[in-house]
């Protein structure tokens, strides 16, 4: 005759605790979700400037109003800076001018606002200041006049708009498409082994083994390879 004898409490109290690891994991997880997010916005910037150098040296023409003049692409020569901040909806990126401070050839003083206006397409209205008339060159000859002369694009043909394009174009398809995948966040965050590594401590701390195994597992998800 065989018998067999089951302990409904302690049954009972494991599927209790199984529950509350499981509730506390996903507290953790929301609980972490600025540390893992701090440095994947760092190391999202970083990547993005870099994306936005390659892609100027590329097509300088339309993205060297970023730049300090003839230094296109030049990592030590941008005119654009980007930050990120972590807040309840998640990782955001801004991006900001800078003034120039290099003089363009022909000129006296540096192009006030240069990276914004060009990006912008505003247009630019010269007039003299220190004498009567006002000299400039165009297509190779110096041209003299006394009234304001009007650019209406002083970046020229496909430069309005085109950082915020690349800036665009990094979020929408190489960050997710590549970075994520190259980084390992992706297969991280779609594959919590921790959950099921810890379960057995999870059977035996309830909540608190669930929050601090689901805190861990996001933090650490940031980290990259």
């Amino acid at each position: 005759m065989i018998i067999a004898r089951f302990d409904n409490v302690q049954f009972q109290q494991d599927m209790d605790n199984i529950v509350k690891y499981s509730l506390g994991f996903l507290e953790g997880a929301r609980a972490g979700k600025t540390a893992f997010l701090a440095p994947l916005g760092a190391a999202t910037i970083e990547m993005m400037k870099d994306f936005i150098d390659a892609n100027a040296r590329l097509s300088p023409e339309a993205l060297h109003h970023i730049y300090e003049w003839n230094q296109t692409g030049s990592p030590d020569a941008r005119l654009y800076d980007i930050n990120y901040t972590v807040s309840n909806l998640g990782l955001s990126f801004k991006s900001t001018f800078s003034q120039s401070t290099s003089i363009k050839s022909g000129s006296n003083v540096p192009f006030y606002d240069k990276a914004r206006i060009m990006e912008q397409g505003i247009e630019v209205t010269i007039k003299p200041v220190a004498s009567k008339v006002l000299a400039f060159e165009e297509n190779g000859e110096t041209v003299f006049t006394r009234g304001p002369v009007t650019i209406e694009n002083p970046g020229g043909t496909g430069v309005q708009g085109s950082f915020e394009s690349v800036f665009d174009n990094f979020l929408r398809s190489y960050f997710s498409q590549a970075f994520l995948n190259s980084s390992g966040i992706l297969d991280k965050i779609q594959n919590p082994v921790a959950f099921k590594r810890n379960m057995a401590k999870g059977k035996r701390g309830g909540r608190s083994a669930g929050y601090q195994t689901g805190y861990r597992w996001i933090a650490n998800a940031g980290a990259l390879r």
